[in-house]
């Protein structure tokens, strides 16, 4: 295993990463044992690196079990910020919620730290000041080591990084962002701005969602489809490009997964890529394809079908600004509008 730098932190971690996501017993794996049968198989193999959230479900509780007597081995990310009620303060990224939140997530991962403490979403209607502040203390405490962010515009991550300069508050050490063959939007801005700043990435979705398995094809129905859970798999702009990478894995003599894994870690700005394994059979398929190099030639075909820094279609779950959202931040008030 070839271990990368994360960041500017010193922690080495495996180019490819558990999301465990899939581990919680309602949305992923039901037998929390056979994921610690997977966790622990993943660990054998070199992967050091799991990536969790307070909103995934048990995903905690299950991991926090797996790594029991193996915590000391395991680069340990958990996320705060997205809704876990009604109670609108259990949320976003103010000093009341992050404080609470961590201890909760301490305890459901059995562990006195955490490894890497990530904001899940931007939260607009909190000071980034606020948040890193809380942040900074937490770090000072050593109840985390490096802090981070998730889906994070390359704006934000700019304004972070000098208001963390400022007022001498810690900065931000990693992100972690959508990318995959048919998402390359943050190869524009994100990717480049993390690297100016020495910050780590940790890529989500290189699997498209499920579309990169090749389980999803244009004209066939299957369990995903079935059961409609994704909007982007009803995407019939992005079946046409998963075709086209079919195509060109089988020329290859690549599985598309293991064509989209190996294109995720193979941009400098990549750390790892967090990939969400549900069963032993998806980590099998993950472990034989670590060894998968593309050449330049492959590259640049991929650049062909999907052209560098562009998106086709949209994933779910992406981070999408209040001005995106609302109609109010892109409209002038009614008699303001005219240049008379």
């Amino acid at each position: 295993m070839r271990y990368r730098t994360l960041g500017r932190t010193g922690i080495k971690v495996s180019p490819y990463a558990l999301g465990a996501l899939m581990f919680a017993t309602s949305v992923g794996n039901p037998d929390p044992d056979d994921s610690a049968r997977v966790i622990h198989k993943a660990l054998d193999a070199g992967i050091n690196l799991i990536d969790t959230a307070d909103v995934y479900g048990d995903s905690e509780e299950v991991v926090g079990r797996a790594l029991k007597g193996r915590r000391d081995d395991v680069v340990l990310a958990t996320k705060v910020g997205r809704p876990m009620g009604e109670d609108p303060n259990q949320q976003g990224g103010s000093r009341r919620w992050i404080v609470t939140a961590v201890e909760n997530s301490l305890r459901r991962l059995r562990t006195d730290h955490l490894d890497l403490y990530q904001i899940h979403r931007p939260d607009p209607a909190t000071d980034m000041e606020e948040t890193l502040s809380a942040l900074s203390d937490l770090l000072r405490a050593g109840k985390v080591r490096a802090i981070g962010t998730s889906g994070m515009p390359a704006s934000d991550i700019v304004d972070a990084q000098w208001l963390a300069e400022r007022r001498a508050l810690a900065r931000f050490h990693t992100e972690q962002p959508p990318y995959s063959l048919l998402n390359r939007g943050v190869e524009r801005e994100v990717l480049p701005v993390a690297q100016r700043y020495g910050m780590g990435t940790l890529v989500w979705g290189p699997l498209g969602q499920g579309l990169l398995t090749g389980r999803v094809r244009r004209g066939e129905q299957n369990e995903l489809r079935r059961a409609g859970l994704f909007r982007h798999l009803r995407d019939e702009r992005r079946l046409d490009v998963v075709e086209r990478l079919i195509a060109l894995a089988g020329e290859a003599g690549l599985p598309l997964t293991h064509l989209a894994l190996a294109f995720a870690i193979a941009h400098p700005g990549v750390t790892s890529a967090l990939v969400g394994v549900r069963t032993m059979s998806h980590l099998d398929d993950l472990l034989a394809g670590m060894d998968v190099e593309l050449t330049d030639d492959l590259l640049d075909r991929i650049d062909e079908i999907v052209p560098p820094g562009t998106d086709v279609g949209t994933l779910d779950q992406v981070y999408v600004p209040p001005a995106l959202q609302q109609a109010g931040p892109r409209r002038r008030p009614a008699g303001e509008r005219t240049a008379a």
